[in-house]
């Protein structure tokens, strides 16, 4: 018997709707236009929002979170405006969602299942399609009571036994054993996709300077992706334009680099009150940004709601990191030895920085957020940012070498490899051969000759007061 999938595909789409909400002490929304970006939300979903309801309410009415004369008001603006579906700005408990769906006699959705419905006819990828289904089945599973309040109940006068449960029952726990199994299934087949993709990266990070793009949705992120690389990520002017996460390679060379190059990464976008369970489930796809060397937090910052959204990302990723230090500490029990996992570095960006009227906006963010980088994700005539480019290259640049300092670098004459990267990501200005080994002295920067010794490169380096003779040196001596 299938899974029932009432819940699971919304179809809202050409529908008319009301949008709803219940206005609690200490929330947090735009206020100057309270329900912009939910009408955003219904617009991406393909329906039309043709009317709104708020309520301003010390704490929500427990059985329909708005207050039944509200309801009834509800109700009557439906009627009026012709809306089959109500929409709300929250999490709704399935009990609300029924209670309010009887008295309006209206379909009601609440914003976790709108931002499902979104994000399953976005996933295009495998993965992608894996986590919104879990996502949704995650929803689904406490809702499951609601879907079969329809069936009548058998037992009465409060005794019951084998035998003696109503169809409504039974159905219930054959749809949930149903939905737990799928749940598992498709869990495990994520996990799968999910080891791969932390190998990958990991890989990646042994050769390269990693670099996540990350913000609120339709802040800018493709847009500043394909003007600092050749990466043709898809960049449009709405809410969740790609649910994937695409990595290129940004040269830095012709930006006066210094011939370094890094992996960029634009990944998904985040928004305001994400489900908890589709943040889980996203995990594979921010995995880019959870190992990266370095984050870019991109902000839109000529929206009326930035503040909002730059506290969105911030809280997202500080919930995000702690699960992912959670996992690598459970994986490290396992595997003894292992580096221990540190959040990368961020640095803020403030896109759109031109749209501002004035300079005086500019300069409170830059307060806030020091060493924050003004930048115009958009290309000018040769290619590059049309604002904050260079300053933008040369933190990226920074972060990548770390400090230069002027030191001899002892490398076995077998290890060409390592001798070829140091003299890549490195100035050398004297060579001196010996019997066994190489000394270059060179201008280079302290991550790359921590990056080397990470490899577990051998070498002896001089010039570094953290530096000490290794035990394969020591031993030859």
């Amino acid at each position: 018997m299938p899974v029932p999938t009432e819940r699971q595909s919304i179809k809202v789409a050409a529908e008319r709707v009301v949008l709803a909400a219940v206005r609690l002490p200490g929330d947090r929304y735009d206020r100057s236009d309270p329900f912009g970006e939910l009408r955003e939300l219904v617009k991406q979903a393909g329906a039309v929002a043709v009317g709104e309801i708020e309520q301003r309410r010390e704490r929500p009415e427990t059985g329909t979170y708005m207050g039944r004369g509200k309801i009834e008001e509800l109700r009557g603006l439906c009627e009026m405006v012709d809306a089959q579906t109500i929409i709300f700005d929250h999490e709704l408990s399935p009990k609300q969602i029924s209670a309010i769906e009887k008295l309006t006699e209206r379909k009601v959705l609440d914003r976790s299942e709108l931002i499902l419905d979104i994000f399953a006819s976005r996933a295009t990828t495998h993965a992608a399609r894996l986590q919104v289904e879990i996502a949704q089945l995650e929803y689904t599973y406490p809702r499951l009571r609601a879907m079969w309040d329809h069936l009548e109940r058998i037992v009465g006068g409060g005794i019951g036994g084998v035998g003696t449960r109503g169809p409504g029952e039974q159905q219930l726990e054959i749809d949930r054993r149903l939905v737990q199994r799928r749940k598992k299934m498709l869990t495990d087949e994520l996990e799968k996709i999910r080891a791969r993709k932390r190998r990958e990266v990991r890989a990646r990070k042994r050769n390269h300077f990693t670099v996540g793009l990350v913000g609120y949705t339709n802040a800018g992120k493709s847009t500043l992706f394909n003007t600092l690389t050749a990466g043709g990520a898809y960049a449009d002017d709405r809410l969740f334009a790609t649910l994937m996460t695409r990595t290129r390679q940004w040269d830095l060379k012709a930006e006066g680099g210094g011939g370094l190059s890094v992996m960029l990464s634009d990944t998904v976008g985040f928004v305001r009150d994400l489900p908890h369970h589709l943040v889980a489930s996203f995990r594979a796809t921010l995995e880019e940004a959870t190992h990266a060397d370095l984050l870019l937090v991109l902000v839109d910052v000529s929206d009326p709601a930035a503040d909002l959204h730059f506290e969105t990302v911030n809280r997202t990723l500080d919930e995000l990191f702690d699960e992912v230090r959670r996992a690598e500490e459970k994986a490290r029990a396992g595997e003894p030895g292992g580096e221990p996992w540190t959040p990368p570095e961020r640095v803020v960006l403030l896109n759109k920085a031109d749209r501002l009227a004035d300079s005086h906006e500019l300069l409170i963010w830059l307060t806030r957020s020091p060493g924050a980088i003004a930048v115009c994700a958009l290309p000018d005539d040769r290619g590059r940012l049309r604002i904050g480019h260079d300053e933008l290259v040369e933190r990226v640049r920074r972060s990548v070498v770390g400090e230069v300092r002027r030191v001899e670098i002892a490398v076995p004459m077998s290890d060409s490899k390592t001798i070829h990267t140091i003299e890549n990501r490195g100035r050398v200005l004297e060579r001196e051969y010996g019997a066994r080994e190489v000394v270059l002295t060179v201008e280079i920067g302290a991550r790359e000759i921590e990056r080397l010794r990470a490899a577990g490169t051998r070498m002896r380096v001089s010039g570094l007061e953290e530096a000490a003779r290794p035990a394969w040196r020591e031993s030859e001596d």
